[in-house]
């Protein structure tokens, strides 16, 4: 299956989602990040796929995934990301020993798995999407240093939802998203 980074950015930002309850959705965008709800100690994900965070969320009827957030956050430390992320389970492919993935898994604060990306009705398409996983320093990081602006989107996905259980086709109200280019490694440096 092809891998490939699926997204809506620009020069300097790049937009992934998340889904959460009230309170932390709305801390988070009356703070302009996560807030004292959020607990920094576990693992959070983000999406750059907007249909992958549907299928997830089950369009924001998931309990505790009520409210989905767009969180633009800079494109150089998505980079970084996506760079020092280790994949979340091993395979003979992976190009390391299962010896080596365990030790680079026990010291990575990135995660990264490809997941099927998926249509509008949730079906899985042929290529995979990309989600990663922060704990430690990098979801700090995230928090205090990376986000750059959140935004409550929960109205437009429960409006395009309604939509689509009304058999409207809602294509073209999606998100833009395009096959996301990374900067050249040499020059992807901590944030």
């Amino acid at each position: 299956m092809n891998k490939e980074i699926r997204a809506f950015y620009t020069e300097d930002t790049i937009r992934v989602y998340q889904a959460y309850n009230k309170v932390i959705a709305n801390e988070a965008v009356k703070k302009g990040t996560f807030g004292e709800s959020f607990k920094l100690d576990r693992m959070t994900w983000i999406k750059p796929s907007f249909l992958w965070m549907m299928y997830r969320c089950g369009w924001g009827t998931k309990e505790n995934q009520e409210h989905i957030l767009a969180i633009d956050i800079k494109r150089r430390a998505f980079d970084f990301i996506v760079q020092n992320a280790v994949i979340s389970a091993y395979s003979d492919g992976i190009g390391i020993s299962y010896t080596e993935w365990k030790e680079k898994i026990k010291k990575s604060d990135i995660r990264c798995q490809w997941d099927p990306e998926r249509d509008l009705f949730g079906n899985p398409l042929e290529c995979r999407s990309i989600q990663l996983g922060l704990r430690g320093d990098a979801v700090r990081k995230y928090v205090n240093e990376w986000i750059v602006y959140i935004t409550d989107i929960t109205d437009y996905v429960n409006d395009l939802r309604e939509k689509k259980c009304n058999g409207t086709d809602i294509s073209s109200l999606l998100p833009k998203e395009q096959v996301y280019i990374m900067n050249e490694v040499d020059s992807i440096k901590p944030c």
